[in-house]
């Protein structure tokens, strides 16, 4: 198959506030993007998924590297590619037909050429007789079918999708997702190969040909899994089943090998401000600790527990991540299981369990020490946040290092190891912290 796209050691970073340095949102990836497949990125919030797309697509510049579209050099927008975005983007005051004929107006297309492309366009996503429709008259899944007619009436050699079928409700994202894979299994798709950006997990494996998954801070390439299996991908086929519970092992373990020819190892924090905690809270991860406590074997396949929460990958592999960062459970193979810690953790009293996590923190997230150092180091036992938000802000985008400081006072509350005075806009060192010990 010819290469139709390829990333050759793609670098990306951005400047961080006040001149604190650059943050790394992309290191050394090299893919490629072939006729006639499908090709998924999988990765989690922080991989880089969506900033690549877009330096794939022309929208925005490697920082180093380089990035061929049909064998050259890409310079500037990429004529290639058409893109769906997550969002429906359409413009209000145009009709569903204007909305679709917009891109090829752009091109100078003749106005009947272009009206009967974009009516081709309408009736192979199903809007047949909506032509005249305002986007504030159409559903959710109306608004992304014309957002997929006004990218495959360009007909791209590559159809970027990012993130398409996330805004939906399930059943609308469900039946959108199978016309989408049944339209390319028809053979009539008028794109060469479609570039799907999603970090479901499932989603990824209905709709591809190969799945190139993408490690976080900064973002780089894994390794990819090929999917092996007949068209259309059959749910209730084993192998599905095991590509899929694959997936989530090397989801959930950032560690487990993934089959590449140059795989990228992230490296490793060099300052407690520099670890990237999971954005979640005490009481989801208290929810999953006691589900887990319930099962007889307390254990459980990830990707059927995120059927029976009905969460989003995302959120359940942070939910695991953050259980694994403090000791509560364990993933081996896909497999989530609850360890001692974490059975003694749910079934504790809250009082119990603020210091069961309070020892976890000091013990296992070096920033909790380092911050309550910092606090008992001061006459007043205060500082403020200001102080942390500007460490975070040498590793972190601004809303990052926000995310971090929300993560953090969310946990050090729980563990009583410090309040924040959101008035004054600072940290106080909690009255009962004693002097921890030093970590690990």
């Amino acid at each position: 198959m010819t290469d139709l796209i390829a990333c050759k050691g793609v670098y990306k970073r951005f400047p961080l506030p006040a001149g604190k340095g650059e943050f790394t949102a992309l290191e050394d990836v090299s893919l490629t993007v072939k006729g006639g497949e499908v090709l998924a990125l999988l990765g989690r919030s922080g991989s880089g998924k969506s900033t690549l797309l877009r330096i794939m697509a022309g929208l925005i510049p490697a920082s180093s590297g380089t990035v061929l579209s049909n064998g050259k050099p890409l310079q500037g927008a990429n004529n290639d590619v058409a893109m769906v975005f997550q969002s429906f983007a359409l413009l209000p005051w145009l009709t569903v037909l204007d909305n679709v004929e917009i891109g090829l107006q752009a091109r100078g297309v003749p106005r009947a050429s272009r009206a009967r492309r974009a009516l081709k366009a309408i009736d192979m996503v199903g809007l047949d007789g909506f032509e005249g429709a305002y986007p504030k008259e159409l559903s959710g899944g109306m608004k992304q079918r014309v957002g997929c007619a006004r990218a495959l009436v360009m007909e791209p050699k590559v159809l970027f999708m990012d993130e398409p079928f996330s805004a939906l409700d399930v059943l609308t994202a469900e039946n959108l997702r199978g016309e989408i894979d049944d339209l390319w299994n028809s053979g009539e798709f008028p794109s060469q190969s479609i570039l799907l950006v999603t970090h479901n997990i499932e989603e990824a494996v209905i709709l591809a040909d190969r799945v190139i998954v993408l490690g976080s801070n900064p973002g780089h390439v894994r390794g990819e899994v090929a999917i092996d299996l007949p068209r259309p991908h059959n749910r209730t086929d084993q192998r599905f089943k095991d590509i899929v519970e694959h997936l989530y092992a090397v989801m959930t373990n950032p560690e487990l090998d993934v089959p590449v020819s140059a795989a990228v190892a992230a490296p490793q924090p060099s300052s407690p401000f520099s670890q990237r905690l999971p954005h979640v809270r005490i009481g989801g991860l208290s929810g999953l600790l006691e589900l887990l406590n319930e099962q007889s074997e307390d254990e459980e396949d990830v990707s059927h527990l995120a059927d029976r929460l009905a969460v989003t990958s995302d959120d359940l592999l942070a939910l695991i991540e953050a259980a694994t960062l403090l000791d509560f459970a364990t993933v081996t193979d896909g497999t989530v299981t609850l360890t001692e810690l974490g059975r003694k953790f749910s079934e504790a009293t809250i009082l119990s369990s603020k210091d069961i996590f309070r020892e976890q923190l000091l013990s296992h997230v070096p920033i909790f020490d380092t911050i309550v150092r910092t606090l008992q180091e001061k006459r007043n036992k205060s500082m403020r946040v200001d102080f942390f938000l500007d460490i975070w802000d040498e590793y972190f985008p601004p809303e990052v290092a926000q995310a971090q400081f929300a993560t953090t006072v969310d946990w050090g509350r729980y563990a009583e190891l410090f309040e924040y005075d959101s008035t004054e806009g600072y940290l106080h060192l909690h009255e009962d912290t004693e002097e921890p010990q030093a970590a690990g």
